[in-house]
């Protein structure tokens, strides 16, 4: 308890700091609070029968440009059982401010934080600022990839320590059509003193508006640690299905 305590403690301070420095970022540039772009995703599974599971992951993302500013901020939660025991228990949050010095050149600060019971990460916080290029960027396509410095607090079942990494990072987007669009990114993030300890995390999905607010989504995501806990596994991949909101 007194653990999970901590970690919270931990995730609320990062989260409050991000979202304050991003606010002061916004207010500099008196940016009009309308315009905002966000959406909201909730997939669950149960199954009855010879086996009793239940998997639920929500998420909200918002984003936000204007002049020669860029703004994302996403959260996400996923919870499991499978007949009364936990297979499933992590939690995370990101924001990034992007500053366009042209057209395709912009300089980024971002910050990710992660928390998951089950792979017995008590906390993952990780601040990165850097520069990113869009090799393709038009109404329907966008390309973009991103390299820069980062420093990374973290505890793993209660050891605690942190460390420089090197973030690359790339990101695609695809307006399939007025309904449909698909999305892939993937991070890459080794110690910068051992480039076998590092840690990847992806994430693919399609979605198609059913409504004009209503739509249904299909996303994998996958987390790759080269050196977890003691006791886990390397690899945490989850495939979810179900119904986003856009507001």
């Amino acid at each position: 308890m007194k653990n999970n305590t901590r970690s919270i403690s931990w995730m609320a301070l990062g989260l409050g700091a991000l979202a304050g420095g991003l606010g002061a970022a916004v207010a500099a540039e008196g940016a009009d609070p309308a315009g905002w772009k966000a959406s909201a995703f909730l997939g669950v599974t149960l199954t009855r029968g010879n086996s009793e599971t239940i998997m639920a992951n929500a998420n909200v993302v918002a984003d936000k440009k204007w002049d020669r500013n860029e703004v994302g901020l996403g959260a996400s939660a996923t919870y499991g059982e499978n007949d009364d025991e936990r297979s499933a228990a992590n939690a995370g949050a990101f924001a990034q401010y992007n500053r366009l010095f042209s057209d395709r050149f912009y300089g980024y600060a971002r910050a990710d934080i992660r928390h998951d019971d089950i792979a017995k990460i008590d906390y993952r916080l990780t601040l990165s600022p850097g520069a990113g290029y869009y090799f393709v960027k038009n109404q329907k396509i966008s390309l973009s990839g991103e390299v820069g410095p980062g420093i990374v607090f973290e505890r793993l079942d209660g050891d605690s320590r942190s460390y420089w990494t090197l973030r690359m990072g790339e990101k695609f987007t695809w307006q399939i059509n007025e309904r449909s669009r698909f999305w892939q990114m993937l991070d890459f993030s080794p110690k910068v003193d051992a480039w076998d300890d590092y840690v990847v995390t992806a994430e693919a999905g399609i979605e198609t508006d059913i409504t004009q607010h209503l739509g249904l989504r299909l996303v994998a995501q996958d987390n790759y640690r080269s050196e977890p806990a003691p006791g886990r596994e390397e690899n945490d991949f989850i495939l979810m299905a179900g119904l986003s909101y856009k507001f």
